[in-house]
C-alpha cells in the first residue's frame, strides 16, 4: 500500500511539473524570449552611468521602449506621446517648459519641483501611472505589443512596470556628447574656439560669471535644487511643494546647458524667451530673498553686471554645446 501512495506522489508530481513547464510556454508558439544585451557607449569623461540590474539593456527592450516613446496609446484618449512635449529636434524639449530628456541615465531627481526621484524607471513609472494614465489593455489587446513585449521581458501580460523599464531603456541611450564644445575639448578634433566662444568660457568656468557652481561638469548641471533669484517673494511651486519646508522657497531643478540655445523658453515657468535674456537676468535682475542660494554672491548687486561684450561672448560659448548628431540622430527619432 505504501508502494502505491509513493506511485501516487511521484504522478502528481509529474502532472504538476508538467503543467507548469506547459504554462511557461507563451500563447503564441512564434513568440521566442532570446534577448540581446545592448551596450550603452558615452565618452570617458562622462560620468559612470548606474543601471537598475532589475532591467538590463538589450536591443529588444531599447526599440520597444522607442516605440512607445512616439506611440500615442500610452494616453487614455491617444492624444498625445511623450514625443509630443518632448521634441527631437529641440533636444526632446517643448513650449512652454519641460526639462529636456537628455543625458537622463545620470539624474536621480526628476521635474522642476523634484517630485520624483531615484533613477529613469521611476520617473517613467509616474510617466505611464500618473501623467499619463495609461490603459494597458490596449496594448495587451494590442495586434504587435504583446508579442513585442514577450521578446524583451518574457511577460505575456503587459503591466505599467514594464511599459517604464522599456521607455527608461530607450531614454538611457539618449545622450548628447558631440557637441561643438566635445570637439574643442577632444585632443586632435581640429575644432578650435573663436575669440567670443573662449572668452565666454572663461565668464562661466570662472568666478567672473559664476555659472559653472551649478552648471558645472560635463553634463552641465549639478542636478540639484537652487534658487536662482528670480522673485523677491519666490512662490510655493517649486521644491518646496514637495517638501512643505519653508527653506526650500524658490528653489528648482537645475536643468542642463547641453543645447540650451534649442530649448526656449527658459526657467521653470518660461518667462524668458531668449538666452539673451537669461544672461540679462544673471547680469542684472537676480532678486535677493530669504531663500536665495548662497551661490549667488552677487545678488546684492542685482547679479554679475556683465559687460555688453562679456554677456556677447557668454551667448557665444553657451552656443556651443549646441548638438545637432543628437537632434538628428535617427536612432533617436519616430520608428513609426
Amino acid at each position: 500500500m505504501k508502494n502505491l501512495y509513493f506511485y501516487l506522489f511521484c504522478f502528481l508530481s509529474l502532472f504538476i511539473y508538467l503543467s507548469c513547464k506547459k504554462d511557461a510556454v507563451p500563447t503564441n508558439p512564434g513568440w521566442t524570449y532570446d534577448p540581446t544585451p545592448y551596450t550603452v557607449e558615452y565618452p570617458d569623461n562622462f560620468p559612470i552611468m548606474v543601471f537598475d540590474e532589475d532591467n538590463p539593456m538589450t536591443v529588444e527592450g531599447v526599440e520597444l521602449g522607442r516605440m512607445l516613446y512616439y506611440d500615442t496609446l500610452l494616453h487614455p484618449n491617444g492624444d498625445m506621446a511623450c514625443a509630443s512635449c518632448h521634441d527631437q529636434s529641440l533636444s526632446f524639449a517643448s513650449f512652454p517648459t519641460v526639462l529636456p530628456h537628455v543625458n537622463l541615465g545620470w539624474n536621480t531627481t526628476f521635474l522642476w519641483n523634484g517630485k520624483v526621484s531615484g533613477n529613469i524607471e521611476d520617473i517613467m513609472l509616474f510617466e505611464v501611472d500618473d501623467f499619463f494614465k495609461t490603459d494597458l489593455t490596449k496594448f495587451n489587446n494590442h495586434e504587435t505589443y504583446p508579442k513585442l513585449f514577450y521578446e524583451a521581458f518574457e511577460t505575456e501580460e503587459i503591466t505599467s512596470v514594464h511599459a517604464s523599464r522599456a521607455l527608461a531603456q530607450f531614454l538611457r541611450t539618449v545622450i548628447s556628447s558631440d557637441s561643438r564644445y566635445d570637439k574643442i575639448i577632444t585632443s586632435g578634433s581640429g575644432v578650435f574656439p573663436t575669440e567670443e566662444e573662449l572668452n565666454g568660457y572663461d565668464i562661466f568656468f570662472t568666478e567672473r560669471g559664476d555659472c559653472f557652481h551649478c552648471h558645472g561638469g560635463i553634463l552641465f548641471s549639478d542636478n540639484l535644487f537652487h534658487n536662482n533669484g528670480l522673485d523677491a517673494e519666490p512662490s510655493a511651486n517649486g521644491l518646496s511643494e514637495i517638501t512643505g519646508d519653508p527653506l526650500d522657497l524658490g528653489k528648482y531643478k537645475t536643468p542642463t546647458l547641453r543645447n540650451i540655445a534649442l530649448t526656449a523658453p527658459y526657467m521653470h515657468d518660461g518667462r524668458f524667451q531668449t538666452l539673451e535674456e537669461v544672461v540679462d537676468f544673471y547680469s542684472d535682475g537676480v532678486q535677493p530673498s530669504a531663500t536665495i542660494d548662497p551661490l549667488m554672491k552677487q545678488a546684492h548687486n542685482g547679479g554679475i553686471n556683465l559687460t555688453e561684450e562679456e554677456k556677447d561672448d557668454l551667448v557665444a560659448f553657451l552656443k556651443t554645446l549646441t548638438d545637432t548628431t543628437f537632434t538628428n540622430n535617427p536612432a533617436f527619432s519616430n520608428p513609426f
